[in-house]
């Protein structure tokens, strides 16, 4: 029985704003809001996923972070009525690609 019992654990899954695939929790990137480098109010990754407040959670690619903007998925994931900027994200994902 013990065996059946961890085959069956379950892994935290989540949506990607961006291309509305499921997939684990880990795989993904959470984004809350936050502020860009000016103090206004804007989405920020939250990579270890610990900030306080509603997230939302993004493949993290480039194709998804576009798909997001372009759907202004971030607003809606996150429950703001103003459209905020994503361009610390942005900076985030340039910041994980590959040199």
């Amino acid at each position: 029985m013990d065996s059946l019992t961890e085959s069956t654990t379950s892994v935290p899954m989540r949506t990607c704003v961006g291309c509305r695939a499921r997939a684990a929790k880990s795989e993904l990137l959470r984004v809350v809001v936050g502020s860009d480098a000016q103090g206004q109010p804007a989405v920020s990754p939250d990579p270890r996923g610990t900030a306080p407040g509603r997230g939302a959670h993004l493949h993290p690619t480039r194709k998804c972070y576009d798909l997001a903007v372009r759907r202004r998925a971030f607003s809606r994931a996150l429950r703001l009525t103003e459209g905020l900027t994503s361009a610390p994200v942005a900076d985030h994902l340039d910041s994980l690609a590959p040199q």
